[in-house]
């Protein structure tokens, strides 16, 4: 299909379905995505009583998502080609209110199960998503994007904050299983969207095959800038408490530290999306948050830890700036869906990879030199690399 013929029919669709239901579907689905992940942490102790499981399988209750997102994201694209964007992504929540519900029965099995189910269908709405909106709105790419990692924010810290309260008082198993309901809610909505005019995801007549990205330098550089920032924001996830703890903070004190960055976040993934789509490069976004990532892990590699609320703000700016215009250079540098599709599913492949191993890598590091120092070190080094990939990948061009 030539892209005059899809641009023809992006328009016929916007005509078609108003933004706002769109915004909503979105908006639903998105909290889908990442709150099955966040609510496993708070309630991790629990989960191991309860089934009497080790420390290290408890572990990899959140680093099997992440697995799955690697293994699985790079066949997305293809799927979505065969059955239809709308049918994969719908399909994907059925399969995720599945593994929710498996993995919250009381099972040892069911709980890995479903953990890996969860990952799989987390994982076609991470690379599909980017093009669908190319297609789908293709005017407003960067205010969808916006919207759509806000949702995943706000709804991810939520879900965190009251899942310890729900398991207390409920048990874990309906902690863990309460996010099914914004799978069921996201089902509901999603069903119009099946009845419309369906986004086509074929390869245009211009080419004979699809590009495969890993031949592309411009695809390594967006893969690698996707790796990075993930390494850094699971990192950060992982082991902030207990840096802040080694350094004079309270228990409580320096898990709030995780929801300070986590919350302020919020404003770049809403605000740089669409700023980069209105900007001819987007190298002025990569230096501003490779300034906020260089501060914010200055602050604690030197321990000021009186203004640790500071550099967790910073440290969040810098991950909502470098996740949203990742997600964006899906879009930007690429000319068709199908592509931003590939594109996208390539450089969340490697990513999620480099995310899953980065937190043991980061522990390893402490365990031989004994010290923190080294470690945020290696937070500042990744945040240079970080640049680098960034400015290469925000140049005005196309794979």
């Amino acid at each position: 299909m030539d892209p005059e013929k899809i641009n023809y029919q992006s328009k016929k669709i916007v005509s078609n379905k108003p933004l706002l239901f769109f915004i909503v579907a979105i908006f639903l689905f998105a909290t889908t995505l990442r709150t099955p992940i966040t609510i496993v942490g708070p309630i991790i102790s629990f989960i191991r009583e309860g089934l009497g499981i080790s420390n290290v399988l408890a572990g990899f209750l959140t680093t099997i998502p992440l697995l799955a997102f690697a293994v699985i994201s790079p066949f997305a694209p293809r799927l979505a080609r065969r059955f239809g964007m709308e049918w994969t992504l719908f399909c994907s929540v059925i399969l995720l209110c599945a593994g929710v519900v498996l993995r919250s029965v009381g099972m040892t099995s069911l709980l890995v199960i479903g953990t890996v189910l969860i990952g799989i269908a987390i994982a076609f709405g991470n690379v599909l998503i980017p093009g669908y909106f190319k297609l789908k709105f293709p005017l407003h790419i960067g205010l969808l994007t916006g919207i759509y990692t806000v949702s995943m924010n706000i709804s991810s810290g939520i879900a965190a904050g009251f899942s310890y309260s729900i398991a207390q008082y409920a048990g874990w198993q309906i902690a863990l299983g309460f996010s099914v309901i914004l799978g069921v809610l996201t089902l509901l909505i999603w069903v119009p969207l099946l009845r419309t005019s369906k986004v086509d995801m074929q390869i245009p007549k211009t080419t004979n095959k699809p590009k495969k990205m890993w031949r592309h330098p411009l695809a390594w550089a967006i893969a690698a800038a996707m790796g990075l920032q993930s390494f850094l924001f699971y990192c950060c996830a992982a082991w902030i408490p207990e840096i802040y703890v080694s350094q004079g903070l309270d228990a409580a004190s320096a898990g709030w530290m995780v929801s300070v960055m986590q919350f302020a976040q919020i404003p770049m993934t809403f605000l740089i999306p669409i700023l980069a789509g209105k900007m001819t490069s987007q190298r002025p976004i990569v230096v501003f948050f490779t300034i906020c990532y260089i501060i914010g892990f200055s602050g604690m590699l030197f321990e000021w830890t009186s203004f640790a609320v500071l550099w967790m703000i910073f440290l969040g700016f810098a991950g909502g700036a470098s996740f949203g215009l990742v997600l964006m250079l899906f879009n930007l540098r690429t000319t068709t869906a199908f592509e931003a599709a590939e594109l996208s599913g390539f450089a969340q492949s490697i990513g999620y990879l480099v995310a899953a191993i980065g937190p043991v890598l980061f522990g390893f590091v402490h365990d031989v030199t004994e010290s923190w120092f080294v470690p945020l070190t290696l937070f500042v080094v990744i945040s240079v690399l970080l640049f680098f990939a960034s400015f290469a990948s925000a140049k005005n061009r196309t794979i």
